[in-house]
């Protein structure tokens, strides 16, 4: 199972970026384990949590550049979805390397929060069927719950339906 840990120590720029803004949130830690298929069914088996309220953060490349988008770890991004979304004519997924170099996180710890450059995000719809969801506090094996508004605030995120 998962351990708890207070927010002001978990010391990533999500965590700071939330903590600053005020928004209420709780940091989760579980041991990652580096042989992991999927980071983010991984998350929501070690916490005890249902996969549908795990997101994971996505980067894809867009004619506009960079964009994120914010699906649950049991979906797959619907890349014609965050295009319409973001009203552009088509999404690929960004190349990790390129999603690491801009986010400032590693794969695999990819936070939709904090990242250094401020990026166009969308949140898949579903987020908005439960009361908070998780996603990446920034590394691997630590992950924030806060509620799918505050998301969308501290991120200026759209919602759109953008999972399959």
């Amino acid at each position: 199972m998962g351990k708890r840990a207070r927010p002001t120590h978990a010391g990533t720029p999500a965590t700071t970026v939330l903590t600053r803004a005020g928004i209420a949130f709780e940091v989760l830690t579980y041991d990652h384990d580096p042989g992991a298929g999927s980071f983010g069914l991984e998350a929501a088996a070690a916490l005890g949590v249902e996969p549908g309220r795990v997101f994971k953060t996505l980067l894809v490349t867009t004619d506009h550049g960079l964009a994120v988008g914010i699906v649950p770890v049991d979906r797959s991004l619907d890349l014609k979805a965050i295009a319409t979304a973001l009203r552009v004519k088509k999404a690929a997924m960004a190349e990790p390397g390129d999603a690491e170099r801009s986010s400032g996180y590693v794969v695999g710890g990819i936070s939709p929060i904090g990242q250094k450059r401020a990026l166009p995000t969308v949140l898949d719809e579903s987020a908005n069927d439960h009361d908070t969801i998780l996603v990446s506090g920034g590394r691997r094996g630590l992950d924030v719950e806060l509620s799918p508004t505050d998301l969308a605030s501290v991120t200026r995120a759209s919602c759109a339906p953008i999972s399959r």
